[in-house]
């Protein structure tokens, strides 16, 4: 199903929904490939949108907070803007001070995407043309949005390209698990299968530093309050506004998840699992300006996001694994959110 949501340039921008056999909805634009409502129940059988967003498209393109955003073609931060490549220097795009952030601008959340629907899924593909923000490489994207009947949204992501390039692509859903953007997350609950995280200076880059999680704000391997992790004065906290903002190690075990944060209050939760070999973990710390999500002045804390890729600025770190796409081996990547109600 799908509606029109605006037009840009006289191209229309349409919202496709997906409903399961539960009752749970999924909404999504052509435009960025913006998840705009997650609707699900909650223990007492009231369903409501778990995601931060807009009602409509002129404050998709009048501000920036990545709602419910495709980011691309690489997430997070690259160092001063610039990066060598097969020993050659390019470049990119600066958005974030003397950094590039999210790709870029514009970035894919700020693409018009080619969409099929077919059953319950949702094939979004967009051809980023070679130096698009500086990055080399003609880079063919396809994502595929899937809401399954056991209330799992799949993301998958594929890409090819015609010569090397990076490519480090995520979502970046803010989730508010009391469907009231009214209350923050301090009270919502995480647990990240993880040991170590990235350390990042005062601009948000990271440094290269892997420190372990023990002992730290940033040990979720019990699952604590996020406001118990925040409250503990971390200089790392110090630099993200008095949050996380920070990329987590994953330590994948077959059939389990990587992050699960519950809501103890309404009993909604969401369960991450990922091929990915870290999530950055944000908890809105700087959500805050002139606009309102649904009706309401957004404020610090409002949601949550899990940003599923390799670890930010990898190209610059080469123990964070390896972020170069090249045309000999295309991109595959999947993630999971299974949501869940604790109905006890």
């Amino acid at each position: 199903m799908k509606r029109i949501f605006g037009e840009i340039d006289g191209v229309p921008i349409y919202e496709y929904t997906l409903k399961n056999n539960r009752g749970t909805e999924f909404s999504a634009l052509n435009y960025g490939g913006i998840v705009t409502r997650i609707v699900t129940e909650d223990r007492f059988g009231e369903f409501q949108n778990i995601s931060l967003g807009f009602d409509n498209l002129a404050d998709y393109l009048a501000h920036s907070p990545y709602f419910g955003a495709f980011v691309g073609r690489v997430a997070g931060r690259i160092r001063n803007g610039t990066f060598v490549l097969d020993g050659k220097q390019y470049d990119v795009v600066k958005n974030n001070g003397n950094h590039q952030l999210h790709g870029g601008r514009p970035n894919f959340s700020k693409a018009i995407f080619q969409v099929e629907e077919v059953q319950n899924s949702l094939i979004f593909s967009y051809k980023s043309p070679a130096f698009e923000n500086g990055y080399p490489g003609e880079v063919d994207v396809v994502m595929r949005y899937t809401l399954t009947d056991d209330d799992a949204w799949v993301i998958e992501y594929e890409a090819k390209t015609d010569q090397p390039t990076l490519f480090n692509p995520t979502n970046h859903t803010y989730f508010n698990l009391s469907g009231d953007v009214k209350k923050a997350v301090f009270e919502n609950e995480l647990f990240v299968r993880s040991h170590a995280f990235a350390c990042v200076d005062a601009d948000l880059v990271p440094t290269g530093e892997i420190r372990a999680t023990a002992g730290t704000a940033f040990d979720f391997t019990a699952k604590k309050r996020i406001q118990d992790a925040i409250s503990k004065g971390d200089p790392q906290i110090d630099f993200a506004s008095g949050g996380l903002d920070h990329g987590f190690v994953l330590e994948h075990e077959a059939g389990q998840p990587d992050a699960v944060l519950m809501d103890a209050e309404t009993g909604r939760g969401v369960a991450v699992q990922t091929d990915a070999p870290a999530v950055v973990i944000y908890t809105g710390n700087t959500l805050f300006g002139d606009y309102k999500v649904f009706g309401e002045t957004i404020r610090p804390f409002s949601g949550i996001t899990f940003e599923t890729q390799i670890l930010p600025d990898a190209i610059h770190h080469p123990h964070f694994g390896d972020s170069v796409l090249r045309p000999e081996k295309p991109f595959y990547s999947k993630t999971t959110f299974r949501f869940f109600v604790n109905k006890a």
